[in-house]
Order: C-alpha cells, then structure tokens, then sequence
C-alpha cells in the first residue's frame, strides 16, 4: 500500500485531482466528507460543536449551518483551534478506519485540506500539493463558490502560505493551467505513484520518495 497526503488551499483544485487520481484507480479517503459526517444531525460531534458555538450555528431543521460556523471560525484563529480540536480527532478515526478496509497494494489517496497546517506529512509515503496562486484561488472562490471577496481571503489567511504547503511536497501538481493540461500532469502523476508502489519500502525515515517538481 501507498500512502499520499493530498493537500491545497482552498481553491486550488485539489477536489478535481483527486477526482483525475480516483479515475485511474486511486482509494480516496475525503477528510472534508468525513468531517462533513463527524458533524451530521444526532452526532456526538454536531453535539459538541452547539456546545462550544452556541445553537445559532444550527439551521432550522437541526443541521449544521456551514456558512454561519465558517464565518465565525475563519474570522478568530482561537474559534478555529477549537473547531479543529473537535472535527480532527473524529476525521482520524474515520479516517484510519478506511485505510484498513482498503487492499494492501493499493494507492490511498487522503485528500486533507490543512496536512500543512497540523503538520500531517510524516504520516504518508508522500505529499502531493496542488497548487494555484492566490489570485486564481481567490478568483475561484468569489467567482465559481460565491463567497464574498473578505470571506475568501480570511479563509484563505487562515491556512498555510502558499511556501509553507510547497515546502513540504514531493510531488507539486499546477492547477494554473487549462484542464487538458491537469490531465496530463495527472496521469503522469498517476504512472509515478503506481511505479513507486511496486517498489520495496523500509521504514527508515531517509526512505520517503524524493521531491518532484517542489523548490
């Protein structure tokens, strides 16, 4: 089995390579979905959220109102430390949970927005980052999400710099580029991760994949 942490800012594309890698036969397990499921109506994990932000996060018929959280977590990076201490521990579980069920020469892909920012890497095989300047991830956001342009970029100031995700990568994938081109890049993406799960491992910490394409 391969492990690959998958991570970007948001607005990056990384929902679209992810997509691109389950096409060729990649596992994929969404720390989004899954955090989306840790807070479903009737959880302990929803429960512990009212608890921590007040009933006025929940819409009318009892579900979690996502836009009203996020503009109160994105807005105070002490809310958001708090939020994160709730979803992340559920995401986890869950999370090692699918790693287990899946076959053992598989290529799992974790698709996991903040890897960089709660420092994620060392538990994966490899990183891949997709990554888009600011410009085009803000662009993405206000244009195609329809968030407003103070919204977008506290999110986006909320994560990791765009240096400190390119830091940590083996595997850089641009996303500036038209999508014929992400699906090139992809698939030779693809035929690298496949090549690099056919070869022996060890566990020595000097064995992790070289970096490809990060400066």
């Amino acid at each position: 089995m391969l492990k690959v942490g998958l991570t970007g800012g948001i607005g990056a594309g990384k929902s679209e390579v992810s997509r691109l890698l389950v096409e060729h036969g990649a596992v994929l397990i969404d720390a989004d979905r899954i955090a989306r499921e840790a807070v479903a109506p009737g959880t302990p994990g929803l429960a512990a959220v009212v608890d921590a932000f007040g009933a006025d996060v929940l819409t009318a018929d009892g579900g979690l109102d996502r836009p009203r959280l996020g503009s109160i977590v994105f807005a105070d990076p002490e809310k958001l430390a708090v939020l994160n201490a709730i979803v992340h521990p559920l995401v986890g579980a869950r999370s090692r949970e699918l790693e287990a069920a899946a076959a053992q020469d598989a290529v799992v892909v974790h698709d996991v927005p903040l890897l960089t920012e709660n420092g994620l890497a060392p538990l994966y095989d490899l990183v891949i980052v997709v990554d888009a300047t600011p410009a085009t991830q803000l662009d993405r956001l206000v244009r195609l999400r329809g968030m407003t342009e103070d919204d977008a970029r506290a999110r986006m100031a909320a994560q990791a710099t765009r240096e400190q995700r390119r830091e940590i990568a083996d595997i850089v994938i641009d996303n500036d580029v038209p999508l014929d081109a992400l699906r090139q890049r992809v698939t030779e993406v693809w035929d690298d991760l496949t090549h690099r799960a056919r070869e022996p491992r060890t566990a020595a910490a000097d064995d992790r994949p070289r970096r490809d394409g990060a400066e």
